[in-house]
């Protein structure tokens, strides 16, 4: 499939923070369209505003040649309420919905609910070809495949290197290297994000993982909160305790976070690669001294393992068209859809060989490093009640600088428990 881009150098700062993992208004109110249009099967694709996202859809049409017309019905951009939309719709069973653009922690709920239709045979193997395993387990839910990766998101380390020559590799390098430029009379603060809400569950996803530890068991039944976690909560302690964060941590979300730093307050932000076109373009004097880095680790001696992010594409099990939709969706998630939207919305792909194509190269400097990490990101607790979860967490963990190590593990082990034995699905 080709797709002609008319504007390749156009990756704005929109395009690069809805790429960033959760997206942040509602649009207009969705009308979906009947079933047919003119004889032709209609396939809506619900998903999330994604800037030039209608070439790519015009380009699947052209390819049908009148087996099936794909019409977006836009979301609105924050993850929760796509989310909404998309519950009630399903609980209702309407079959007007057809290809579902999804977050990556809703499969085991959408799937557990029997909302979504199962990737099989031909269908399965074509997305397994050359994803990524990270990407790829974001989709699955008891050994089974309900959701194709679509594109992709890790975090890396920023650093100001006429500050900084060499990156830090762990935490607590990180915030001695802080407190170090702080005692220097230099621009020293680590900024990320901090406020009870996603992005904070994220941070402490990240140190668990990088600790080796889990909040919960592998089935997603069991609350653990084992010593890895514990360890993580000590970390995030330390950092929130340690005088290198923004006056403003526990309030920071994304564009907090990129606004900041590329404004010259700090040294460090840990953040989303769409952060990277925004300096070159806003702040082009300071890009020339930002550089980045794997994610910091705990231990010196062990990588660090950063949360996955990024959107699948799923299959209604209410459709009225559902092997059109299948082939509609690999499609709209094909390799030369993923370089295009990679390169004009911000959105890394998640097929590896599309790394490797020369166009990806000045859109995706980080690329290696970017690459490098999600080959070992981890999921978000992988649990059909993760939104539940997620809640619970967020409100545990803030702020983070009144964190007690051990206490917040057992309370925390205590609310997951909870959450995870919640019955409802709706919010």
């Amino acid at each position: 499939m080709a797709i002609t881009d008319r504007h390749p150098q156009r990756r704005t700062l929109r395009a690069r923070a809805l790429a960033a993992g959760a997206a942040i208004t509602l649009l207009a109110p969705l009308a979906a369209c009947g079933s047919d249009e003119g004889g032709v099967p209609v396939l809506n694709l619900y998903q999330f505003p994604v800037e030039n996202m209608q070439t790519v859809i015009d380009t699947c049409n052209q390819e049908a040649a009148g087996r099936y017309k794909i019409v977006y019905q836009v979301l609105p951009r924050q993850a929760d309420d796509q989310r909404v939309q998309m519950v009630r719709r399903l609980a209702a069973k309407d079959d007007s919905m057809d290809i579902l653009g999804m977050d990556v922690t809703w499969t085991q709920e959408f799937a557990s609910a029997s909302w979504i239709k199962e990737w099989t045979g031909d269908d399965r193997a074509e997305i397994e070809n050359g994803t990524l395993p990270g990407p790829m387990a974001s989709g699955e839910y008891n050994g089974k495949l309900y959701a194709a990766p679509n594109n992709t998101n890790v975090q890396l380390l920023w650093y100001r290197k006429d500050l900084v020559p060499t990156p830090p590799k762990t935490w607590a390098e990180m915030i001695q290297m802080s407190q170090q430029l702080q005692a220097e009379g230099k621009t020293y603060q680590v900024l990320t994000m901090g406020a009870q809400y996603e992005g904070l569950v994220v941070l402490f996803n990240s140190l668990v993982a990088s600790s080796g530890g889990h909040v919960v068991s592998d089935d997603g039944k069991t609350a653990v909160m084992d010593q890895g976690a514990v360890d993580a909560l000590r970390t995030l302690k330390t950092f929130a305790t340690s005088g290198v964060t923004s006056p403003s941590f526990s309030n920071a979300i994304e564009d907090d976070v990129r606004l900041a730093f590329q404004t010259g307050g700090g040294a460090f932000q840990l953040n989303w690669p769409y952060v990277y076109a925004s300096m070159q373009s806003d702040a082009p004097d300071l890009a020339k001294n930002v550089a980045w880095a794997r994610y910091p680790g705990i231990d010196a001696g062990t990588p660090s393992v950063t949360t996955i992010g990024g959107s699948n594409l799923a299959v209604s099990a209410y459709s009225k068209h559902p092997d059109l939709a299948f082939e509609a969706a690999k499609c709209l998630r094909g390799p030369a859809s993923q370089k295009y939207l990679a390169i004009n919305a911000g959105q890394p792909p998640s097929i590896e060989s599309v790394y490797d194509d020369p166009e990806m190269a000045e859109a995706y400097p980080m690329k290696d490093t970017l690459l490098e990490e999600l080959k070992t990101a981890a999921p978000r607790p992988r649990t059909p009640a993760y939104q539940n979860l997620s809640t619970v967490v967020a409100a545990e963990l803030s702020p983070p600088d009144e964190i007690d190590p051990s206490r917040t593990a057992e309370s925390l082990k205590k609310s997951i428990q909870a959450a995870i034995d919640s019955k409802g699905v709706l919010p």
